[in-house]
């Protein structure tokens, strides 16, 4: 079917977090081991998770998971429009993997119809290279209120002529109610967009619900795809959504290592902590403002920022600034990656006002003599190097800003013969810009032993693999892929 003859079929939401993203995910590699040749499509992302793409640019986590589920490489054409937060009513917007400014929320619902011509370019040149392009929307479908010029849901299914299937979430409680009552409010040629619908995460015995899709059936006139039971190895996926950071994992017996991570409004790329987090020696205590970090921590990890003066200061008022430096003073590391390794430093400056007010100056932690100016283009490259101890390393860069000063002089790493990052006198506080970091197996055990605990078992890498496989065959097991194939068109 390739050639620009690709079927395509979009998946929306009755709500946010309802599971797309992992369900199109999971059908990539379903369809993938079918033989079909799959693309992922997401009109337009709002995340501070992202991906560097093979050609040079950013898109959302989510769609960088559903095309390595269907083996593909990154491509900014799979998600033409992200927004990434930057206050609580502006953002910053990326178009086609790069950035073109910002835009507060308002200004935004204005500023959106003249971007559906890209995302349709985008999604045409998907169309051209698969045999079925998969889409996600975003949010909910049933936000009527946004609906005039809406490009991340029905207004592109529309203008691209793309069928729906509904998904909409068991155990949240309520979804004949939510699924049903996106019908009645939806628009009725919208309505009639929609071809079938999933019931997510049911726990139990699936017999108990069997009324209840009849009933979701008779509402709507929509077909039945399937019930989806609750799939207990979604977090060993990474995650998009800054929600997944609201819940504290179960404690874990007999960990060796307990590691402390702030919190700030605007965390970025947190999925640096899935590897950690998938080790038995590791327990990662998130910790938010309102919280002191605990002072028994073996390492304190500050992560990216989409903000990094705004949560400079965020950090400061909570606390945090504090007890870092008494872990310092204990003799415990602190390392920060990209925006956590830009508030190490003696200042950060804003010059050209792209994070925030221009020419802003911000007093950092001082745990490293280096000092951050937020200035010149993105950086947007996958890198491999050493670390200062000789371990290779494999990963990414995605930031602006440059960083210098007497502690770059000791890099943390050496990549294609360039220092990156920098190191303390002391050498318990280190810097790096790289994100992926912990994802390299050798580089993980390395800190892992460093920190009293024993080298990783752990292929992470191909743990994800293997969770992809099982969460294929639990959607083939539970979902009608056949019919799905069919209302594709």
């Amino acid at each position: 079917m390739a050639g620009g003859q690709a079927k395509a079929l979009m998946f929306q939401g009755t709500g946010s977090d309802v599971g797309k993203s992992l369900i199109v995910a999971g059908l990539a590699r379903a369809f993938l081991n079918r033989g079909l040749r799959i693309l992922p499509f997401k009109p337009q992302n709002m995340s501070n998770n992202a991906a560097v793409t093979v050609d040079g640019g950013e898109i959302g986590r989510a769609q960088a998971l559903q095309a390595r589920a269907a083996r593909v490489p990154l491509s900014v054409h799979m998600n033409p429009v992200l927004l990434k937060p930057q206050s609580e009513v502006g953002a910053q917007l990326v178009v086609q993997g790069k950035v073109e400014g910002n835009a507060r929320a308002a200004e935004y619902q204005q500023i959106k119809a003249g971007l559906m011509p890209r995302v349709l370019e985008s999604f045409a040149h998907l169309k051209d290279r698969a045999d079925l392009v998969l889409v996600e929307g975003a949010g909910s479908a049933s936000e009527v209120n946004l609906r005039r010029n809406d490009i991340a849901n029905m207004g592109f299914a529309r203008a691209a002529d793309v069928p729906v299937i509904l998904i909409g979430d068991i155990d949240r409680g309520g979804v004949i109610a939510s699924i049903a009552g996106t019908k009645a409010v939806l628009d009725r040629h919208d309505a009639a967009m929609i071809e079938g619908f999933i019931v997510n995460r049911f726990r139990g015995d699936p017999s108990l619900f069997d009324e209840g899709m009849r009933m979701i059936e008779g509402f709507t006139g929509w077909s039945p795809i399937g019930l989806l039971p609750h799939f207990s190895h979604a977090s060993r996926l990474p995650a998009e959504d800054a929600l997944a950071l609201n819940s504290q994992p179960t404690r874990k017996a007999g960990a060796k290592i307990k590691i402390a991570v702030p919190i700030l409004p605007h965390v970025s790329n947190f999925d640096d902590l899935d590897p950690l987090d998938a080790e038995p020696d590791v327990e990662l205590i998130r910790v938010r403002p309102g919280n002191a970090l605990p002072n028994d921590a073996d390492l304190v990890l500050l992560l990216g920022s989409k903000a990094t003066i705004s949560d400079l200061q965020a950090l400061k008022s909570a606390g945090f600034d504090i007890d870092i430096k008494a872990h310092v003073r204990q003799g415990k590391p602190v390392i920060g990656l990209c925006g956590g390794y830009q508030m190490l430093g003696k200042t950060v400056a804003d010059p050209d006002g792209i994070e925030g007010p221009a020419g802003a100056v911000e007093e950092g932690l001082g745990l490293l003599n280096v000092d951050t100016r937020l200035t010149g283009d993105k950086r947007l490259e996958a890198v491999s190097g050493t670390t200062s101890d000789g371990i290779s390393f494999s990963g990414y860069e995605m930031h602006v800003g440059q960083t210098e000063g007497v502690d770059c002089a000791r890099p943390f790493a050496t990549i294609h013969e360039r220092p990156e990052g920098a190191v303390s006198a002391s050498g318990l506080v280190s810097g790096t810009y790289v994100h992926g970091l912990f994802a390299d197996d050798g580089q993980r055990s390395a800190w892992l032993t460093r920190l009293g605990g024993t080298a990783s078992r752990i292929d992470y890498e191909q743990g994800v693999e293997d969770v992809l496989e099982l969460l294929a065959a639990h959607l083939e097991k539970h979902l009608d892929l056949d019919a799905l194939l069919r209302v594709a068109r």
